[in-house]
């Protein structure tokens, strides 16, 4: 009697070890593919060497920050720089109705703080009016709203040079609007910058199929595979032709501190 007993409680111990061996197996690879899958924060460290050999930016680096500093001068033509600088051009772009602002290009003095590790925010932000975020030859982005009172392009946007910038009041030169140099120097599905929350901004082209607002979310991005991504990131993508052609209702994620 004893003997069965003593079989029966082994047999319990063993299916019991058996069990629990068995869920955890399994936990742990469910943990890791949700790493994978859906990541609750990202790292841009590979993509920041793309700032490099601009004379415009430069950038520093600690264990949760990457802090730009800018002189936001662009690296391109303009009829908005002075007639005695070498590159300035008068407007040679497509627009009938191109009027320029009575602003010229200024050395400016900015710094854009973002986290490292951008994660989605629990509480969305709205942008505000000025810098949003950093393009990778050290120009600002702005948002899709004319100042002061929060109007839309339809004028503004006449005064865009042949690059698709301009300069308002102090001289800061930014882009509302698709950078059409760096898509130029770099390509449609090119990395093109940075916003203030840490998340990438791409061009307007993906995997060979240009992207319209009917793919991104109210932000203005979606998550998939980059070039610079393979296991995927949270990013923005341009809309040539579509508002908010840059970015949405806000930042996806916790925008840094900007200082000008």
């Amino acid at each position: 009697m004893k003997k069965i007993q003593f079989v029966q409680l082994f047999t319990f111990v063993l299916l019991l070890l058996t069990t629990i061996i068995a869920c955890s197996t399994s936990s742990t690879g469910n943990d890791e593919e949700q790493d994978v899958m859906s990541p609750t924060s990202y790292d841009i460290t590979p993509i920041l060497s793309k700032f490099d050999g601009n004379a415009a930016v430069s950038y520093s680096v600690t264990t949760t920050t990457v802090t730009f500093t800018t002189s936001n001068l662009p690296n391109h033509t303009s009829p908005y720089w002075p007639t005695n600088n070498a590159l300035y051009e008068a407007y040679n772009g497509t627009n009938a109705n191109y009027n320029k602002n009575p602003n010229s290009i200024q050395t400016q003095n900015i710094t854009i703080s973002l986290p490292l590790k951008p994660a989605e925010a629990t509480n969305k932000e709205a942008t505000a009016l000025g810098p949003i975020g950093i393009a990778i030859n050290g120009v600002v982005f702005y948002n899709q709203y004319a100042g002061p009172n929060n109007q839309a392009l339809t004028n503004e946007i006449n005064s865009f040079d042949q690059w698709l910038g301009h300069p308002q009041g102090t001289g800061q030169y930014h882009y509302h609007v698709e950078p059409t140099f760096l898509i130029s120097e770099f390509g449609d599905s090119a990395f093109l910058g940075l916003l203030a929350d840490g998340f990438p901004v791409y061009g307007p082209m993906e995997e060979g199929s240009t992207i319209t607002n009917s793919d991104l979310d109210e932000f203005h991005g979606h998550t998939s595979v980059t070039a610079d991504f393979p296991n995927g990131i949270y990013h923005y993508h341009i809309t040539p032709n579509e508002d908010p052609y840059i970015n949405g209702n806000g930042f996806f994620g916790s925008p840094g501190n900007i200082t000008q």
